[in-house]
């Protein structure tokens, strides 16, 4: 398995045209960064045992992910918002990183396997944390870092956590990655029996939620449609105008579901 690291900053991807896609969304015009554009899962081939259940690339809208917050933080967590870390399993060029470090969280981390995509993400942090940096007005950033690397081998921070799932993978790397979450909690608890296990999932485009459904140690918090800003929506018209096998009705299907842990 390979070993966590930061990517470099300025590392140019292999073939960033095969990566970049027109039109430009608002998101990436405003800010100067490119999150843009829909990858198909074919062109994220790593040569890794699990390419086979990546989905394809596509950045999750603004106002779902914020909305989705929003709603996340009514339930309410049972720990304040600046006490979670943000964790965003498959990254792709990091919108939803970006979009969660406006907000404040203990930290954001972004996970993303493919290294062309990681090296667009990182590219893109570096412009958002520079024009930050730079406009006195702009809000205070939660700390941020990148790490290109599978999910599967990515160990939790201590303390509570967000993870955001855009439907990155396919249901036999979700079953895993569960596995592993419970493996790393019970680990935890012996380790560090102060400090109980806290983990909530934010899931857009939850295809995959009888996973989560039918699973004894999450609980699921919200199911329901959240509805995108009509600026996301025409975004998000001109982005799949030019291919057939998605649509848009100007919403995403989410899920937010909780570690409960087994009964009995």
């Amino acid at each position: 398995m390979q070993r966590p690291t930061l990517v470099p900053p300025k590392k140019r991807p292999r073939d960033l045209l095969k990566l970049t896609t027109t039109p430009i969304h608002p998101f990436d015009l405003a800010h100067g960064v490119d999150t843009s554009g829909l990858v198909p899962a074919a062109n994220l081939v790593t040569g890794h045992p699990n390419d086979e259940h990546v989905t394809a690339y596509y950045g999750v809208a603004p106002s779902i992910l914020r909305s989705l917050i929003d709603r996340w933080r009514e339930s309410p967590p049972p720990q304040p918002i600046y006490d979670y870390s943000f964790i965003d399993f498959g990254a792709g060029k990091g919108r939803a990183m970006l979009v969660a470090t406006e907000l404040p969280f203990r930290q954001v981390i972004g996970i993303e396997l493919n290294p062309d995509l990681a090296v667009i993400a990182q590219r893109n942090l570096d412009l958002w944390l520079a024009a930050h940096l730079a406009d006195p007005t702009a809000p205070r950033l939660a700390p941020t870092r990148l790490l290109q690397q599978d999910a599967l081998t990515f160990k939790l921070p201590l303390g509570p956590c967000l993870a955001f799932l855009f439907h990155p993978f396919e249901a036999p790397v979700l079953r895993t990655l569960l596995r592993r979450i419970e493996t790393q909690f019970a680990a935890q608890v012996v380790k560090h029996p102060d400090v109980p296990p806290a983990l909530d999932i934010l899931y857009v485009n939850a295809e995959c939620r009888v996973v989560l459904d039918h699973h004894p140690a999450f609980t699921r918090l919200f199911l329901g449609s959240v509805p995108m800003s009509p600026e996301d929506h025409v975004a998000d018209l001109a982005a799949i105008a030019a291919q057939k096998e998605y649509g848009s009705t100007g919403d995403e299907e989410c899920a937010i579901y909780r570690y409960t842990g087994r009964k009995g």
